[in-house]
């Protein structure tokens, strides 16, 4: 009979020793709690594991258990191996001299008296990589790995990955792939998991409760959320019941802001705009209004779901942002009728029905927000027949363009 994901994940594990964790840019409250909880039973199972993510996190989940295990990039070098052919006699003595002007570095070998090296005898080699395995959390594809993966190539060709995720977008880039779409977060996925590598034991300390609670908890909107399910309920029981601290939880995501991120919402909300009869709203926060304001990226991650899509009579809401030399959208669906992650597809981005996201590189705002918007005026066209057919479609992008933006 076939193993299932998890029987197979628990064999790879139980094989491994240094495991690398590595989770998607631009995390959320359930990529960073799924890798802090996966490291933390991973330690206590006598494993070495490494937590990555390439980008920096949200300043409100500071409050996270170990959230300093997290690193933006690890050593993944071979070492490079010369071997010495002994048959015809002892080393007697191994050095090196460092030429630094001349960006030289010279290895001597010194043997016993009357043995004659060759060049025949000197061989060379490189070691294995430092990670017997890798797992993937939250990520629906290598790419959303950002940085660390297109320095790494080697790493995720040659090593095992498990790839743990809900995301109905997962491109199933694994050797073993554990995607449930029923899910509502990978944190949720994972208690099944932590229980079967437990062996019996209860590994759930408040520290992991606490990390995998608040990945559900994000990821349903604290249970208002439409992908909530009985089971989300149930395991969320659980996971108080072992320790993990709701109330701190809400404190922090929910009940919290700073005043550089009340300073950026409030220019979020000046920026609105609504396009009436195409039944959305948007607005747009340039790396110029963050650098004013002082203010992280990440800081305007909630305002889309607590103010934004509330706004009447729309089917979504858009928040386009400046990254790093990209630009950035967030999409919200207020409809039940609306797919926002039709809308990331078109950009190369994905996501949920209700909530997805997109990244269009090396752009900046100014240059490309009015085409953006212009492709999704025709996606409502498109999708929403009934429309106001006054609407003038003479000016919105055609397909050549949009091949241009993303």
């Amino acid at each position: 009979m076939e193993l299932s994901p998890k029987q197979q994940i628990v064999e790879l594990v139980n094989k491994s020793k240094n495991i690398l964790l590595i989770t998607h840019v631009n995390p959320d409250g359930d990529a960073l709690g799924s890798i802090l909880a996966l490291h933390e039973v991973l330690r206590v199972l006598g494993k070495n594991p490494t937590a990555v993510c390439s980008d920096t996190h949200p300043k409100v989940l500071n409050f996270l258990p170990n959230i300093e295990k997290i690193k933006n990039d690890a050593d993944v070098s071979k070492d490079f191996i010369i071997s010495v052919n002994t048959l015809k006699g002892k080393i007697s003595k191994l050095g090196y001299k460092n030429y630094p002007n001349e960006n030289k570095l010279n290895i001597i070998i010194t043997p016993d008296t009357g043995v004659n090296l060759t060049k025949d005898d000197i061989s060379f080699n490189y070691s294995q990589l430092k990670f017997d395995l890798v797992f993937v959390l939250d990520a629906p594809s290598e790419e959303r790995l950002g940085s660390f993966y297109i320095n790494n190539p080697d790493l995720f060709y040659e090593t095992p990955i498990i790839n743990i995720d809900h995301h109905p977008t997962n491109s199933y880039f694994g050797k073993v792939n554990w995607v449930d779409l029923t899910a509502t977060s990978t944190s949720e996925i994972l208690v099944s998991l932590i229980e079967s590598l437990g062996r019996g034991k209860n590994i759930f300390s408040p520290e992991v409760a606490t990390a995998l609670l608040t990945g559900i908890i994000t990821d349903t909107g604290s249970f208002q959320h439409p992908n909530t399910t009985p089971k989300s309920f149930t395991v969320a029981a659980q996971l108080v019941a072992a320790g993990g601290n709701q109330q701190q939880i809400i404190k922090h995501v929910f009940k919290t802001k700073t005043l550089s991120t009340l300073k950026i919402w409030g220019k979020v909300l000046s920026n609105i705009k609504e396009e009436k009869e195409y039944r959305f709203i948007y607005s747009s926060v340039s790396a110029t209004d963050y650098k004013l304001f002082n203010a992280d990226p990440s800081e305007t991650a909630g305002v889309v779901d607590e103010l934004l899509k509330t706004a009447p009579s729309i089917d979504f809401a858009l928040l386009l942002t400046e990254r790093s030399g990209n630009l950035h959208g967030s999409l919200r669906s207020a409809s039940e009728n609306i797919d926002v992650a039709e809308i990331a597809k078109m950009f190369g981005g994905g996501g949920h029905k209700m909530a997805a996201a997109f990244q269009v590189n090396n752009r900046s705002l100014a240059e490309s927000e009015d085409q953006v918007i212009d492709t999704i005026k025709k996606f409502q066209l498109q999708k929403n027949p009934n429309l106001n057919n006054s609407i003038n479609t003479t000016n919105i992008i055609n397909e050549e363009e949009l091949s241009n933006i993303a």
